[in-house]
């Protein structure tokens, strides 16, 4: 009898703990993703770094301290605070023609950012779109979009860009047009091999056995599933455009004066740069500053959205 008590009593505590391994509940998709966000170091700094900036365009109109393209020929070339002749006034000091140096790096944010953010909308559509169809259709398909990104891969896009923007003119506007026209070929590229990769796995014939549309298939299967590259390639392609723009602007054939871009700032400092060295210092900083985060942050996404391609 007390073995039978005693077998039972094991028995139930068996089927007790059974239970209570079954009843634990599998943490959700979101809460997977969400730890391994916040044990990515890279992406918390590069996030953290890119709100930083973009908090500086966003309330750049109640926290610059003075009107960005107002000139004060008295108070040119004031240096930044920590310097001995530095004052409040101008925290960052004063370009050649007294512009408070401060209001025209947070105006500046706000054309890097519009620059970067709309050439990679412009891009990515136009990149994503002739690389899912070459991949998924292939064939002629295929043979014409690999036809065109040989093509555009020949053309230099510096050279193409400094052509078309000294034709047509250096408006915000136009050199947004040229450089989204011109830098969607890794859009294709990356996007076609990733397609073909996921062309031929069992969801998608799955899909095709049920009689989805085409377009279902492309939008609603293969695209989600090729996001981690898209991810990674839009964040380049954005710190690339913005890069560009600068270089333009530094040649004097990107965004024209009075804007302050960055690049605008850095291109208008170089004939001081022995004599009052922030002038170039400043917005440099702040370009690379802002190229670091949004690369951290393609590179952090990519880790955390796939990181099975990861070791």
């Amino acid at each position: 009898m007390p073995g039978s008590i005693r077998a039972s009593g094991w028995h139930e505590m068996t089927d007790t703990t059974q239970a209570n391994v079954f009843d634990v509940k599998e943490p959700s998709g979101a809460v997977r993703l969400w730890r391994r966000v916040k044990g990515h170091k890279g992406l918390l700094f590069g996030s953290g770094l890119f709100l930083v900036i973009l908090m500086m365009a966003l309330t750049a109109p109640l926290a610059a301290p003075h009107d960005p393209y107002a000139q004060d020929l008295m108070n040119r070339l004031v240096p930044p605070i920590w310097y001995e002749r530095g004052t409040w006034a101008h925290p960052l000091g004063t370009d050649n023609l007294g512009r408070d140096y401060l209001s025209r790096l947070l105006y500046g944010a706000q054309i890097s950012l519009l620059i970067g953010f709309a050439v990679m909308m412009i891009s990515g559509t136009i990149g994503t779109s002739l690389g899912l169809s070459a991949g998924y259709f292939g064939g002629r398909v295929d043979m014409a979009i690999t036809f065109l990104i040989t093509t555009r891969l020949a053309l230099p896009v510096v050279l193409v860009a400094l052509a078309v923007v000294a034709m047509v003119g250096g408006t915000l506007g136009i050199v947004i047009a040229v450089l989204g026209f011109l830098k969607w070929d890794r859009f294709a590229v990356v996007m076609r091999s990733a397609t073909q990769q996921v062309r031929s796995l069992d969801y998608v014939a799955a899909a095709e056995a049920a009689g989805a549309s085409k377009a279902r298939i492309i939008f609603g299967e293969i695209l989600p599933n090729v996001a981690p590259q898209l991810i990674v390639v839009a964040t380049v392609e954005a710190a690339s455009a913005i890069l560009l723009e600068a270089a333009l602007s530094f040649l004097g054939l990107g965004v024209q004066p009075p804007l302050p871009s960055w690049g605008l700032m850095i291109s208008e400092a170089k004939n001081f740069m022995f004599f009052s060295f922030w002038l170039i210092a400043i917005p440099g900083s702040a370009l690379a500053l802002l190229v670091l985060a949004i690369n951290m942050m393609g590179d952090g996404l990519r880790d955390v959205t796939a990181p099975e391609g990861r070791s």
